[in-house]
């Protein structure tokens, strides 16, 4: 897209300090971003980070490329990802000037009058870290989901709005160059005509399974505090370094990690807000061996006024279409847009020209990123824009494109999908109520029990 491309060009040229002029207009206009100052040049944003593991450093090392940051402190319970983080960190400013390394969250807040929290840490710490950031009088950019349940998502959701905090949630395919087009030159352009029907799907064999024996806890890990409010299972060495996204204990399986992807851009691009029924049905049908306690089969139904929108999910077998195994697909009266991370293709219907578009990649702009470890190239050019977006919010305070209350309602329809199988009937909620109506039962199921001493937030106590 070529504003986008502008854009990164200018950020490239100039010291990654965003200027005026019509490349920076035409990509926050993409964005549907106001203004055209992202943030003021002099500025340095005192900056930290929970959770240095695959995605925290590099959602930092995004951050770093983008903006003038001055990276304060470190914090994660293993030692050796902290310590290789910090190295890192220092490979990557001038200064050679290594954070400050906590284990506890909590005290690396109150000891450095952090401007940003980045957040990278496991589903089942979102809630309390970000809740305790922005009382510390941060914003903060939290991964997706934003809570394991929905009470933590209401909870955190209050405190961003009480002490006036932007939080942007890491749903960066609303900043991702090529779905950007196609919201606007396809969907808003109106090729599609009337869209009634969506389909949603990841056919990806991402479900860790196994029986490791249980194990010493390692020296160089917290195990303790890595567990904090989520039930404490035996060490099998599992739940360490994303392996705990097998594990229901610790987020929302397929469902909460990759549906809500899909689902929080199609609400995006359709302008689509709480459904007014969830249902889902699913669970393990094919894996039945080792430890995981994840659905590996799953189907969910998100349903508007004349607008049905359907995931479906397999850890097993070959997807629908292999060109698009994670992705969606919405389907119109004029044609059909089908959508992922890599690209897109509109097919008219009848008579008529087919587009396509692909993925951004900026390996030349960014030499960096070619070396660096486990980085998502697809990816990381999505995932600067937002960085971008919600720097430009902080400065102009006011919301980012992924802001925590739209992060929440994609968050919770997982989380109700989830309750609604496991309960085995459609769920309605009402978020003025905080309760599925006429539904005691899932109500109940609204909010997890925390292990002691940890305490659940509560949006009327934040």
């Amino acid at each position: 897209m070529k504003s986008t491309q502008q854009l990164m060009s200018n950020l490239h040229l100039h010291r990654r300090t965003l200027l005026k002029g019509a490349g920076a207009s035409l990509a926050l206009a993409a964005l549907n971003v106001p203004g055209m100052n992202f943030f003021h040049p002099l500025k340095t944003f005192r900056v930290g980070l929970i959770g240095t593991g695959w995605y925290g450093k590099s959602d930092l090392f995004r951050l770093m490329q983008v903006a003038t940051v001055d990276v304060v402190a470190l914090c994660d319970v293993d030692k050796n990802m902290l310590n290789e983080a910090a190295a890192m960190v220092m490979q990557r400013t001038k200064s050679n000037k290594k954070p400050r390394l906590y284990n506890d969250y909590r005290k690396m807040l109150a000891e450095n009058g952090l401007d940003i929290v980045l957040i990278g840490t496991p589903d089942h710490w979102h809630a309390l870290q970000t809740i305790d950031a922005v009382k510390g009088g941060a914003h903060v950019y939290v991964q997706k989901p934003i809570s394991v349940d929905v009470m933590e998502g209401e909870a955190m959701v209050a405190a961003a709005r009480k002490y006036n905090r932007v939080v942007q949630v890491g749903t960066q395919r609303k900043s991702t160059p090529h779905l950007i087009d196609a919201r606007k030159n396809i969907v808003d352009a109106g090729l599609l005509g009337k869209i009634s029907h969506v389909e949603m799907c990841c056919y990806f064999h991402m479900r860790n399974n196994g029986n490791p024996p249980v194990q010493q806890v390692p020296d160089h890990l917290d195990y303790e505090m890595w567990t904090g409010p989520a039930p404490m299972r035996p060490y099998d060495g599992l739940p360490h370094v994303r392996w705990w996204r097998t594990f229901m204990e610790y987020g929302n399986g397929i469902m909460g990690d990759m549906c809500i992807h899909m689902f929080d851009t199609v609400r995006w691009m359709l302008g689509l807000g709480w459904p007014k029924r969830i249902s889902s049905s699913g669970g393990i049908y094919v894996d039945k061996t080792g430890k995981s306690n994840i659905p590996d089969t799953q189907s969910a139904l998100f349903e508007y006024d004349g607008l049905n929108c359907v995931w479906q999910h397999r850890s097993w077998g070959t997807p629908a279409d292999p060109e698009y195994p994670w992705a969606f697909i919405l389907y119109g009266e004029k044609g059909t847009l089908k959508a992922s991370t890599m690209k897109y293709d509109f097919i008219p219907q009848g008579d008529g020209n087919k587009i396509h578009k692909d993925v951004v990649y900026e390996k030349e702009k960014y030499p960096e990123d070619v070396t660096e470890p486990k980085i998502e190239l697809n990816a990381a050019p999505a995932t600067r824009l937002h960085m971008l977006d919600f720097l430009n919010a902080i400065e102009n305070k006011s919301k980012p494109v992924a802001d925590i209350e739209e992060g929440h309602i994609s968050t919770a329809c997982c989380i109700l999908a989830n309750i609604s199988m496991k309960i085995g009937r459609p769920l309605v909620y009402d978020p003025r109520t905080r309760s599925v109506v006429g539904d005691a039962e899932a109500t109940a199921l609204l909010q997890r029990a925390y292990r002691q001493p940890w305490i659940h937030p509560h949006p009327d106590k934040v």
